[in-house]
């Protein structure tokens, strides 16, 4: 472990963003994969901690123009209690209620689980499929510069992200589904919250007249990202959603998976896993 010479805990994003742009630091918000990591050897801490935890302006959920606005700050079980994503992004929420126990919700930030970038980790696949975008922020010679990122652009491989050393991860935007809106999420592992998934999907669209439009699914843990499986939300915005779409939609989806065997499931058993649930949660939007 590196040895940590400075400890900052700054109250102002513009404080915070000043730290980060005078050279390297391990930034610290709840903690929950941070500290279990570096004990273990797989995180090296900068010269330099800064502990975000006191900027509230980085905490909540509100609406925007373009839908809704979560801060990096903003805990678990803030979000599986805020109403708006109750009513609006009942995607989030289901996975929120499956993520880990009541204490680590109660300390994990949503920023967090976004910047630990596990290919399991359990927001980044309803958030993908609400087509979720980060607001990442830097210190500018006229003030905060912020730039915006597509989720699935900003995830770049197990661990790592397009985050510059400069940058802070201070805020996620999703538009906020239309009426007529359906979604699943599933997690499968060997407990139901306090587990790491084998493997996690999400499906989402908007239900029409026996059609699934504008149709998603994501995966996780079963490549080096969660991703969307854009052939497989093809074949099920060509047509009514019936039991022969589904098949073909189950099978592009196999051919765009790349699972890996670990501790959790081998590559065939995560396969497996996808087409019957998969399957499942469409026939089960099939029949709504």
């Amino acid at each position: 472990m590196t040895e940590i010479r400075d400890y900052v805990a700054p109250r102002s994003l513009a404080d915070a963003l000043r730290v980060l742009a005078s050279g390297p630091a391990t930034v610290l918000a709840g903690g929950t994969d941070l500290m279990p990591q570096s004990r273990a050897g797989r995180v090296r801490f900068a010269p330099t901690l800064l502990n975000v935890q006191g900027i509230d302006e980085l905490r909540g959920v509100a609406r925007d123009p373009g839908g809704v606005q979560i801060g990096a700050l903003t805990t678990i079980t803030s979000l599986l209690e805020d109403p708006l994503i109750r009513d609006r992004a009942p995607v989030l929420r289901t996975a929120c209620d499956h993520f880990a126990s009541s204490q680590i919700r109660n300390a994990a930030t949503l920023g967090g689980n976004i910047c630990n970038a596990s290919p399991a980790g359990d927001t980044l696949v309803p958030l993908l499929v609400l087509g979720a975008s980060v607001v990442l922020a830097s210190a500018g010679p006229e003030g905060i510069v912020k730039r915006r990122l597509p989720l699935a652009e900003f995830l770049v491989g197990p661990g790592r992200t397009a985050r510059r050393t400069d940058e802070l991860l201070v805020a996620v935007q999703a538009p906020l589904p239309p009426a007529g809106w359906v979604d699943r999420y599933l997690k499968f592992g060997a407990r139901p919250a306090l587990d790491i998934s084998a493997i996690a999907l999400a499906v989402g669209g908007t239900l029409r007249e026996g059609r699934l439009e504008d149709a998603r699914i994501a995966f996780g843990a079963v490549a080096p990202t969660a991703i969307r499986a854009s052939e497989a939300e093809r074949v099920l915005s060509e047509g009514p959603l019936d039991r022969a779409r589904i098949d073909r939609a189950v099978e592009a989806a196999d051919a765009t998976i790349r699972p890996i065997s670990d501790v959790r499931a081998s590559d065939w058993y995560r396969r497996e896993l996808v087409h019957n649930l998969l399957r499942r949660v469409l026939n089960d939007v099939c029949d709504a």
